[in-house]
């Protein structure tokens, strides 16, 4: 009985691994005032290399490639523009959500001008469904 055993297991390890089917997850990161970055992957590791490379074909390089967001599911995400006052810019990036509608809410929640005053300009730049594709025309 223990020879069959360790003889399945064997056979079974020697067996590729196939790919789960199902959710994937989304990863951000930012280089800040030089590049951004949005990958996909099966792990944290493998979408943050992705979004990692998109940063990097964006002119920074990849140390300068803080990761910023993971959500797994990927579930709908949102990037939004921000500017302070004084110049300085970046993004702000909310992933997991469970629809468009409420990535538009989310947004306008962060644009509320009445609780960041100090804004210049706030705005939704671009909207991800769960498989990362954009929404919004580039």
């Amino acid at each position: 009985m223990r020879l069959l055993s360790l003889t399945l297991a064997l056979s079974l390890a020697a067996l590729p691994l196939h790919a789960q089917d199902g959710p994937g997850g989304i990863a951000f990161v930012q280089a800040p005032e030089l590049s951004w970055g949005m990958g996909m992957g099966a792990t944290p590791e493998e979408a943050f290399a992705a979004a990692t490379a998109q940063c990097v074909d964006g002119g920074a390089l990849a140390e300068d490639c803080l990761q910023t967001n993971w959500c797994y599911p990927a579930g709908w995400s949102i990037d939004v523009f921000l500017q302070h006052q004084e110049g300085l810019h970046w993004h702000e990036v909310i992933c997991g959500l469970p629809s468009a509608e409420a990535g538009q809410a989310v947004a306008e929640a962060l644009c509320d001008r009445s609780t960041r005053s100090y804004l210049l300009e706030c705005q939704l730049v671009q909207i991800y469904d769960a498989d990362g594709a954009a929404q919004m025309a580039e």
